[in-house]
């Protein structure tokens, strides 16, 4: 220690430190100040006499140096790095302590050095935010040009709950995730899929689908997985790229994937878990950069508690689930559907139609248990076969028609009848009607919210076939 401040006297020493840009402070072994340069002082906003004889103990808890990193060097006995921050200043400094020991391995002295890093900070912090800004219009950028290139109607709503889903997607969209669709068939959940690929940073990478319904079991796995030369009878000579690897830096889109069969789940929870797959034929695993996107229109929760359907595979999937609303519950959207799908198959046919008022009111009055893929067909349909420009209700299909028909109309009961006598005879009208559906009594009054005992009451009642 005698030597160290022997050092410290000395005029051309402290000359020389003081010219230094960095902190210096030196302290003994114990922690206990014993000199710092001028740039040191400044960095704690304190002067050389208020920090010099002090411990770094009392410093730290004084909030003069956060943390003391001749503490940390005393309590590591080691070279120690840290971060800094100055009491009642935004500054930011690395700050390294260098042990000195003597000639028996005990710490004679420690050198702290301070660097001020606040400059490179916020010129860190700016960088990035301006990089999420750039995200951030990138990906409005990327919708914008997506929406125009893609059938537009899908994407503009007037309905709460198509509206609710067109935020999540733009909300999922730049995730790597996977994503679980589900909804009812004909609601268009392969678009969807394509919308959360055009929007993300995979957008201009491939985007591959598969229906896993529509390939046969025998084929599902090679064509998912891929093949090595000789796997099978009547394989590629040369082998095939499964449509995993051909999805590598996109998007991979498992459609109706509550129908793959239960031996191929394990093979494609193990790509989504370690994203690494066995072509068939083949001992050497591949690997893939994939996001993964899966559709259903089941119920896989109770597929899996019959057995059909992996749970594990199933709770990986259901990461982002997103449900796609019925046509029926976006009545608000059906006029712009229709108006949409007239104007693109006038044009694709040269044709000049328009629905009159009856036909439309029977439109946004309709379920579409086949949602908006039943309405673009029947669109299409009534477009070439109509035989005038103005498609009128005898055009609409039998189920259609006969709907309209069954319509209540007061001005098809006699003049005069009384309010009871027209409930009857609407009653009567619901219950054979609901009675030829069903069959049995029990079920007809379970469909109709009655009770057995009553629906058998108004049977005799009214006279109608009773078969239970």
């Amino acid at each position: 220690m005698g030597k160290v401040r022997e050092i410290l006297e000395h005029p051309y020493f402290k000359k020389i430190l003081n010219a230094l840009s960095d902190g210096v402070l030196i302290s003994d072994g114990e922690g206990r100040v014993l000199w710092l340069n001028t740039a040191c002082a400044n960095f704690s906003n304190k002067p050389k006499s208020f920090l010099i004889g002090k411990s770094v103990y009392l410093l730290e808890e004084m909030g003069v140096f956060k943390p003391s990193v001749t503490k940390m060097v005393i309590e590591k006995q080691a070279l120690v790095s840290t971060v800094q921050t100055s009491k009642g200043k935004d500054l930011r400094f690395i700050v390294t302590g260098y042990p000195i020991k003597d000639e028996e391995g005990k710490i004679d002295c420690i050198i702290a050095q301070t660097k001020d890093i606040t400059e490179i900070v916020h010129t860190t912090t700016e960088l990035e935010e301006t990089q999420l800004l750039l995200k951030r219009y990138s990906q409005e950028i990327m919708r914008i040009n997506y929406e125009k290139q893609a059938d537009s109607y899908y994407f503009t709503s007037q309905s709460p709950a198509y509206l609710s889903l067109l935020q999540t997607i733009d909300k999922i969209a730049p995730a790597e995730s996977t994503v679980l669709l589900s909804g009812e068939t004909g609601v268009g959940k392969n678009v969807i899929a394509q919308q959360i690929h055009g929007l993300s940073d995979r957008g201009n990478e491939p985007f591959v689908e598969i229906n896993c319904g529509a390939i046969p079991e025998s084929l599902i796995e090679s064509e998912l997985f891929g093949y090595v030369k000789g796997a099978f009878t009547g394989a590629n000579k040369g082998g095939k790229a499964g449509l995993i690897k051909m999805a590598d830096g996109g998007t991979l889109f498992l459609d109706e994937i509550g129908e793959l069969p239960i031996h191929l789940q394990a093979k494609l929870l193990q790509f989504l878990q370690q994203r690494k797959f066995l072509p068939v034929g083949s001992t050497e695993y591949q690997t893939a950069d994939v996001r993964v996107l899966a559709a259903t229109n089941l119920d896989l929760m109770e597929e899996v508690k019959k057995g059909n359907f992996r749970s594990d595979l199933f709770y990986r999937l259901n990461v982002l689930p997103v449900r796609i609303p019925s046509l029926k519950e976006r009545k608000e959207d059906i006029i712009g559907l229709v108006q949409y799908n007239l104007e693109k198959y006038n044009k694709k046919h040269k044709r000049n139609c328009r629905l009159s008022a009856d036909v439309m009111d029977i439109f946004q009055h309709c379920d579409w248990p086949g949602n908006i893929r039943e309405l673009e067909n029947l669109i299409e349909r009534l477009v070439i076969i109509a035989p005038e420009h103005e498609i009128q209700v005898k055009d609409l299909p039998a189920h259609m028609r006969e709907k309209e028909v069954n319509a209540f109309d007061l001005s098809s009961f006699n003049r005069g009848d009384s309010l009871n006598e027209v409930l009857e005879s609407v009653e009567k009208s619901i219950i054979s009607k609901a009675y030829a559906q069903f069959k049995t009594t029990r079920k007809t009054a379970e469909e109709l919210g009655v009770s057995q005992s009553l629906l058998m009451r108004r049977l005799k009642k009214y006279n109608l076939t009773n078969e239970s």
